[in-house]
């Protein structure tokens, strides 16, 4: 098997068995990214996949989500900002992840905030490589749209 560390982000997706979803239009008023000089920002991403989000990342994490379906909602969150990504530049090649920003819907006394967020910062890194390890946040909220349990948003450097 090759390893999914080695090559262009398409071959680590492919080698982690993952292909990127179609980019999602905006289901309200603002745009899914902006692109200004070097930088690409990409609103806010959904555990979206092809029938909508998934029961088992919908809920607060600490009551009906659990820990690894919190990093699972995270992973589809942070491959949805992939996607808009490509959609942005057309090679995920040219991006080097800066900071990625993670919500995570959860009990006030849930304290592993960091945890589901990895979720993302994992998959970030296993696709874009040493371009992929970035400056984050990860915070618990309240509610998040859809009653999803995570979103995800990432600032990206543009290069070449």
């Amino acid at each position: 098997m090759t390893n999914p560390t080695d090559g262009t982000p398409d071959a680590r997706l492919a080698a982690l068995g993952l292909a990127l979803p179609a980019a999602a239009a905006p289901v309200a008023n603002y745009v899914p990214f902006v692109r200004t000089g070097a930088l690409l920002f990409i609103s806010g991403q959904l555990p979206m996949g092809a029938t909508g989000i998934d029961p088992a990342h919908k809920g607060k994490l600490g009551a009906e989500v659990s820990l690894e379906n919190g990093q699972a909602a995270a992973r589809q969150a942070a491959l949805n900002v992939l996607a808009q990504a490509r959609a942005a530049v057309g090679d995920l090649a040219l991006l080097r992840a800066v900071r990625i920003g993670g919500y995570v819907n959860a009990r006030p006394d849930f304290g592993q905030v960091p945890q589901v967020v990895n979720g993302a910062s994992d998959l970030f890194a296993a696709v874009l490589g040493e371009n992929g390890k970035h400056a984050r946040f990860a915070v618990g909220v309240a509610q998040l749209p859809l009653d999803a349990a995570v979103e995800v948003e990432a600032i990206f450097e543009i290069f070449g």
